[in-house]
Parts: structure tokens; sequence; C-alpha cells
């Protein structure tokens, strides 16, 4: 679930670069200070991310300090916060407790457990101030382990869950702009899914577990058909995403949607073509 929705870096200017470390540090700063170091080890950029995109739509009063931290301690750098950031923290708490209950469950790991018991206040109090996107990661989640159990082949199916649950995380209150921010975090929340079982496949693969691309691998166009469906969603996401009246970090955003998303699987593409080519050369 995280990890995907990151920057490309390269491509970004030094005031950019700054401006979204600024976003960064302050939802980390924000979970450091709700819920302690338990809740900064939580920290991802999709959030970060989520901080930055509401940011620009709402414009909230936004505070702006020089401070060190345990990661960068010899030098002062930018650090944003804001009513938005706070939100988009709360929403890294929710989402990761939920992942190590899912799984502790499914899987029996002891230090998903461990989160989720050191998480567990913290996320109580998300819960009670924002119940429906608690409650939609909740049954999303579930949702999405039932089909997984059953070995659901259907994709659509399967991508559902996790943009329903983006969709409702994207949504800090009901508005004018909610039905755009759904679509498009439903869209990036396919995405994510897809994107994840595609990364997975070798290590599904050799473990046995379930990944519904597996039975589509030795298609002779499997590799055109899985970036067709990326590029299909990440497009409804872009559609959506480029009606809203943003102005501020735009190009932070759109350097994200358009690039950032697409690092780890031109990645893994990368890895798959020279992995190719060594096998050719040796024999």
């Amino acid at each position: 679930m995280f990890g995907y929705v990151i920057v490309n870096e390269k491509q970004l200017s030094e005031a950019e670069h700054r401006r979204m470390r600024a976003f960064y540090c302050g939802v980390c700063r924000s979970l450091k200070k709700r819920y302690g170091i338990p809740g900064q080890m939580t920290l991802s950029f999709d959030m970060a991310f989520l901080a930055m995109l509401l940011s620009s739509l709402y414009e909230p009063e936004t505070a702006e300090t020089m401070a060190r931290c345990a990661v960068h301690p010899k030098q002062k750098h930018l650090s944003f916060s804001n009513e938005l950031i706070d939100y988009a923290a709360d929403m890294n708490v929710a989402l990761f407790y939920y992942k190590c209950r899912d799984s502790w469950q499914d899987e029996k790991s002891l230090p998903a457990h461990g989160m989720e018991r050191m998480l567990k206040q913290g996320f109580a109090r998300v819960r009670e101030q924002y119940p429906r996107q608690c409650e939609a990661i909740g049954r999303n989640v579930e949702a999405l382990a039932k089909l997984e159990k059953e070995r659901c082949g259907d994709l659509d199916a399967l991508c559902a869950p996790t943009g329903e649950m983006m969709a409702e995380v994207f949504v800090w209150r009901e508005d004018r702009w909610s039905m755009t921010l759904r679509h498009m975090a439903r869209a990036l929340g396919a995405f994510i899914y897809l994107m994840d079982a595609y990364e997975d496949l070798d290590r599904d693969r050799k473990s046995g577990a379930f990944n519904p691309l597996l039975a589509r691998r030795e298609a002779p166009d499997f590799e055109e058909s899985v970036h067709d469906m990326l590029t299909m969603m990440a497009a409804g996401c872009a559609a959506a995403f480029e009606t809203l009246p943003l102005e501020n970090d735009l190009s932070v955003l759109r350097n994200t949607l358009y690039s950032g998303i697409w690092t780890k699987y031109e990645g893994i593409r990368h890895k798959a073509e020279k992995a190719g080519k060594e096998k050719l050369d040796g024999e």
C-alpha cells in the first residue's frame, strides 16, 4: 500500500525539492508530536503527497519553521505545519494500523503485531475524529483479504478495495471537491494495488502466495497488458487531478502523478531486461 506515490527527484528543481521536503518533514513532525516515535515509524511520502495536494486545494494558514531533527541533526531545514498536514498524519496512522492488523491476522507477523499494539491508542483517537475514513479503510482491508483468500481472478474486483479506501482518505471533508477527489483516488488506489502485485510477482511465485497476475504471466502480451492497465489507471487519476483548481506546488504534484508513480515500474522493467540480457550472454 505504501511506497508507490513518490516523486522523481531527478526532475525537481532545488526550490521544488525544498518544498516537497518541507511537507514530508511536516508530516513527520506531526506524527511525532501526536503519536510519538511509533507514529514517526509509519511515515511515508504517500501521505506527504496528500498533505501537499489538499493544502494546494484548500490553502490553509500554514506555519513555516526551520528545524533540526534526528535524521538531519547538523543543519536546520524548512518544515510546514497546518491542519491538513495533521490530517495526512492521522490518515498515515490509520492506514498503517490496519496494514499491521491485516499482516498479523493473515501472516502472524510479530513485528506487525507489535506495531499494531503501539499504535492502538493513537488509532482510537483518529477513529473518533474521522469515523468515515477509518470505517472505509477497515471495511476495504477486510474485503480485499477475503478476495485474496478466495484467490479471486477478477482484477477489477481486486483493485476496487484499495481504490475505495483511498477515495475516502483523500476526502478531508464533504464539499464541492469531494467527488473529484474520490475519482482521482480510486484510480490511484487501483494503480497502487496492481503495481504492488506486479512488483511482488517473483516473490509470490517462489513463496506460493496469492498474486492475481501469476495466472496471466505466461501470456505473450502479459507485459503490454500490465502496462496498458497501469496507464489507464494513471490517466484516470491525472484526468480528475487536472480539474482541481490547484496553483501551489503544481509542478511537484504533477511530477508525482506523471513520473514518480512510474519509478518502481521502470526499475522492475530495467531489472528484468538486464537479467534477460545476462542470461543470453551466458548461453
